[in-house]
Formats: structure tokens, sequence, C-alpha cells
């Protein structure tokens, strides 16, 4: 026994104890944060009591300042009756009347009936007041949270969220700012309010155009219906995540119904969920796919340096634009004829009854009967006919030499991603015999293999060699010798994760690229030859911070994208033509020396530069001159009258070379 008394004591020496603060030492006045807790402690035990101990308190606390109030009133008014009696009653009178308890004086059983009278009235009051402010807080938080529905008709709906947003969003506000009322209706799955705040730091409405955002997940047919798809004139799913895509289209479809089907624009980034999306977009959808659109940017840019500011002319809402224009007064008249007719816009193409498009026709082809003309104008009502064609110098024409034979082509790839087997392969397709492609990536990329990989790739006349290095490390170009190739691209590496900027890697490859061009050998000049750099970018807010000059060119793909669905949501018949556009084979924009086609040195007519492209089978749009702010003018008039130079350019619509 003795041992078990002597092994408690251990036993409960081992054990924490938990044990309360001290109270404050007698004597001292207790901390100020100690009174404040116990209040709150005080007040959160209430609240855990119910509504009747919260009620009770509250009427209590009303009590406890109402009455002294209405005992000093009382017995501070010269006109209050003399008897205790008499102002103990008018104390419960402004009591009653303060509080809405009746205050009636009398018998108790008056006073009783009359309290519970008002009790009944306070609640009934209470709980009306109650239920509608609590009907219009739910309404409130609910079009807080983006679940109220859009009912509106002709408006234009985004489904998604990507890089594309303010692009898209800011380019159709410019579409809809000569709309009585234009509607864009947005449904993503991202706070309302957090979409709000960033179009409201990003973007500045003009017109009458509305913003209407919405929380929801685009896959879900009960989330799509908040935006109203079947009455939209157009429903644009922005790229993401490819099976996401194919689920927006096909809840799409189960939203507004097969016998209903809504013009939609959407995208894809890779060729695998492409005929996917095609199928559950049905007949009326576009479905572009931005991989491929971005690959043959970077390809056409590294041939035709200064291209992507044709493309972003051409595809800003702001600048010159396709149009298609229905004029019964060119029945039966040849494109040659009617392209010459047109002072202030250019023809491009026509557009068949049957729905096909034809860009660039042979200048015999006439103008049938339900025929549009294509044409690139600043707006849908530029166009129009002059009775005689502008008259133009012949003198001034130079006749077409033979295409002399092209050397091997070198292209230099810094980085690697997924579309860099796809720039290859557009590379391939018009390489001359002998070219090559040099591939500056890490070790392990598999690049020669992915290049085989592509169908569409011959390589007969070009060859891929990879060369292991960073292209972001002072080491990795140092073993380069920029001077022997024909155009650099710094490729964008595939973002990892959300937060990752893709673009940071490229920025850090400009650097480095920009100190191995001023750090030359010894055996180049101030005067050698300034390689061209196509650099491509997700975002175009590091465009303005890249470090390189202005003679780079910029494929900011997310931008371009966002440009090309826009220009497609509000004219689909333009898809055709964006597609021939950016196709494989077909006609292409080219940018072409002056003197190909004009003698130089001279003042000549833009209507002179025209009749000699048309002569060799190709459309004149615009021009390039050195030093002009943008570097691109598209669509001046054919009376322009200029001085050419040997070292301006002419922006041409043709067959691909």
């Amino acid at each position: 026994m003795p041992a078990q008394r002597d092994a408690a004591p251990s036993r409960e020496a081992r054990r924490t104890e938990i044990r309360p603060p001290a109270p404050p030492p007698q004597g001292r006045p207790a901390p100020r944060g100690h009174f404040e807790a116990r209040f709150h402690y005080w007040f959160d035990n209430t609240i855990t009591r119910g509504k009747a101990a919260l009620v009770g308190w509250l009427a209590l606390a009303c009590l406890a300042l109402v009455v002294p109030v209405s005992v000093l009133l009382v017995w501070t008014d010269h006109e209050s009756p003399p008897s205790f009696g008499s102002r103990i009653a008018a104390v419960w009178h402004r009591t009653g009347q303060t509080l809405r308890l009746g205050g009636e004086t009398g018998p108790p059983i008056s006073v009783v009936l009359s309290v519970v009278l008002a009790l009944i009235a306070l609640f009934y009051v209470s709980t009306l007041v109650s239920l509608i402010t609590t009907g219009i807080t739910e309404r409130i938080l609910a079009l807080d949270r983006g679940h109220a529905l859009v009912l509106e008709h002709g408006h234009t709906v985004v489904l998604g969220w990507s890089e594309q947003i303010p692009t898209i969003v800011s380019e159709l506000a410019a579409a809809h700012a000569q709309r009585r009322r234009g509607v864009i209706a947005i449904l993503a799955d991202r706070p309302k309010t957090e979409m709000e705040e960033e179009f409201r730091a990003t973007i500045r409405f003009a017109g009458r155009t509305r913003l209407l955002c919405r929380h929801g997940r685009p896959t879900d047919p009960l989330a799509l219906a908040r935006v109203s798809p079947a009455t939209a004139e157009c429903v644009i799913v922005l790229p993401g995540d490819d099976a996401e895509a194919v689920k927006t289209l096909l809840s799409l479809t189960a939203a507004v119904g097969e016998e209903h089907p809504v013009h939609v624009v959407a995208a894809v980034r890779g060729e695998r969920h492409l005929g996917a999306a095609r199928l559950a977009g049905g007949v009326r959808a576009t479905v572009l796919d931005t991989d491929g659109i971005t690959a043959r940017l970077l390809a056409q840019c590294a041939r035709q340096p200064g291209l992507s500011l044709v493309y972003e002319e051409l595809l800003n809402f702001a600048g010159h634009e396709f149009h298609t224009v229905r004029d019964p007064g060119l029945l039966g008249l040849t494109f040659h004829r009617i392209a010459a007719l047109c002072p202030v816009s250019s023809a491009v193409g026509l557009a068949r009854a049957d729905g096909t498009v034809t860009l660039n026709p042979p200048g015999h082809t006439r103008f049938g009967q339900g025929d549009a003309l294509i044409t690139v104008a600043e707006d849908q009502d530029a166009t129009y006919r002059t009775a005689v064609p502008l008259p133009y110098d012949p003198a001034s024409i130079r006749a077409e030499d033979p295409a002399p034979d092209r050397p091997p082509e070198r292209f230099l790839l810094l980085g690697w991603n997924r579309r860099a087997p796809r720039v290859a392969a557009r590379l391939s397709r018009h390489a001359p015999p002998g070219s090559r492609v040099d591939v500056l990536a890490p070790e392990g990329t598999p690049v020669v293999a992915a290049v085989r990989d592509r169908a569409d790739t011959s390589g007969r006349n070009l060859s891929v060699r990879h060369h292991p290095g960073d292209p972001t490390a002072c080491e990795g170009t140092a073993c380069l010798d920029l001077a022997g190739y024909d155009a650099v691209m710094v490729l964008a590496p595939d973002a990892r994760t959300d937060s990752e900027d893709p673009d940071d890697p490229t920025l850090v490859t400009l650097l480095q690229l920009r100190a191995r061009q001023r750090s030359r050998s010894p055996g180049e000049g101030a005067g050698a030859r300034r390689v061209p750099v196509v650099t491509e970018l997700a975002d175009d807010r590091n465009r303005f911070i890249s470090p390189l000059g202005p003679g780079a060119d910029y494929v900011v793909s997310g931008r371009l994208i966002g440009l090309l669905m826009t220009q497609i949501s509000q004219n689909p018949g333009l898809a055709s033509v964006f597609r021939e556009l950016l196709d494989a084979e077909g006609n292409a924009l080219r940018i072409r020396p002056a003197d190909a086609y004009v003698v130089t040195g001279r003042e000549i007519s833009f209507a002179t530069v025209v009749e000699s492209a048309a002569r060799r089978g190709e459309c004149a749009i615009g021009y390039r001159a050195p030093g002009r702010t943008g570097g691109v003018c598209l669509n001046p008039p054919k009376s322009l009258v200029r001085h050419w130079s040997p070292d301006d350019e002419i922006v041409v619509l043709g067959p691909e070379t």
C-alpha cells in the first residue's frame, strides 16, 4: 500500500496540467486587454445560447438606456404631474412610445393587453422587414456571385478565361462602338468581382457597350443558360484545356439544342482534339488550331521580316481589315477591272454564291450572280467604285524577271516547345535544297525525332540539327555564328503552371542574344548584316519591355489568336479567307522589294504598283517604308503619289514560293 501511495504523485507529476490564466494581482489594475478579452468571451457565449438569449439581452440593454432617459425627461418637464405615481405612469408612457410597446395606462389588464398587441405588431413588422431585407440581400449576393440570368438578344457570349480575354473583349467593344446598344456576356469559372476588376483596370469601353460577367463552368449546361447562348449573335469559346473545350462545345449544343444552331468560334491548342472539337461544334462552328496558326506565322515571319505588322493591321478593328461587299453593279466584270475601279479599297478575292472563297483569283475571272467582293478597307462602307479605272504609268512598270535560283536557307531556333516541330515542317515546304535548321535546346530534347514524326515534313530539302545547350545562358549562344543564319527564332517554352509566365525565359534569351550581337567578332564590321529575329510571346505587354530593337518581329500568339477569333465572330465569311492565308498551300501575304514592281527613284502612284502586281498574278495591298511609324501602310489610296526608293517594299497577296 505505501508503494501505491508513493507512485500516485509520480503519475500526477507526469501529466500536463492546463491551468486558467492567473487573475491580476491584488491592488493592481487589470490590463486593458484582459477586460476586452473577457467581454468578447461573454459576447460569444451569449450568441451561442441562441436567439432567445440574444433578444433578452438586447431588451435589457434597451431598457437600461430608455428608462433612465425617460425618467430624466419626466422629472425635468415643468408640465409633469406633481404626484409620484403619475410621474411613474408618464415614464411608462414615454418608454412604451419609444419601444413601441403601447404605453397604455389604466387597469393592469389594459396595460398587459396593450403590450401583447404591441408585441404582435412589432413581430409582424420586424418579420416583414426581415423578409424584404433578406430577399434583397440574397439578390445582391446572387448578383455578386454572378448567378443572375442574362436576358439579351443579339449579344456576344465569351466562354472561358485565357490570355486572349483582354484582346477579345477590347476588340468586341471596338466593333460594337457604332451600335446603339452592344452587350458582351462572359461566363468563366472565376469570381464575378475579380473579372470586373480586371476589366476595369485594363479596358476602356467605347460607346454604349455593356459587359456582363457571370460565374460558372462553361462545361455545365445549367451554367451556360445564365448567358442565354440561344439568343446570342455569336459564341466564342476561348482556348484552354482542349478536353474542356470539347466538353464546352457539347454543353453548348445541349443548352441551345441542335435544332437552333448558333454561330460558334472556338479554338484548341493541339491537333489531338481538333477533330473532336469540330464534331462537337457542328456545322456552324469554326474551330481554330492555335498551335498550327502560330507555327505558320512564325515560319512566314522568318522568311518575310515585318509580316507580323501586316497581320496585326489586318486583324485589328482599329485599322484596315477584310470586308465582304455585295454590289450587283459588278455583275459580269472581270476581277482585274473591279480591282482597278476601287479607289480607296483593295480587292483581294471573291466569295462565291455557293459559299466558296477564292483569294487572288485570275484577272479574267468574272463576277457572277450572288457573288461578293472581298476587299481590304477601313470599314464596311468604304468600298465604292468609280466609273473608269484610275490612271497608271505604264513606263514605270518593271517587266517580271525570271525567278533566280534561291540559295540554301539557314534558320536558328532558340528554345523548344510543342509548336517547334510544326515550325520546322512549315519551313521545309518551300525550302531550297540544302537548307538547314539548327536548334539550340537543352540536352535530351527530342528535336530530330519530333520533326521526323511530322507527316508533312519531307526532310529532303531541310535538315535539322540539335545543339545541346541552354538559350538563357550566356555560353549557350557563344558557340554559334549568328551572322551565318537567314533568321533567328526565339520560341516561348510551354507554361507548366498557371502562375508561370512563359515569356520569362524568352526575355532572358533575348538579353543573351542582344549581348551576343553587340560583342561581334573582330572580323565583323559595324556594317555587318543584321540578322532578322522573330520572337514568340504569349503576353503582348512583354513586347514593350523586350530587349531587342524595333527591327525585330514579335508573334504574340495570344493576341493574334484573339484578334482572329474576334474577326471571324463578327464576320463568319472571313473564316475561309483566313483559312487560306494560314494554310500550308495556296495564297499568302508576302513582302517584296519595290524595285521588283516599279522603277524606283521617281514619283509613282500606288495605282501603278497595283497594276504591276496584277500583271504578275498578285494583289498589292500596301507598302513598307524604312523609318515609317509602325513600318507598314496598308490600303493606301490608289491616287497616292510618292517617291519610291530601293529600300521600299510592297505588301502583296499571291502564291507562296
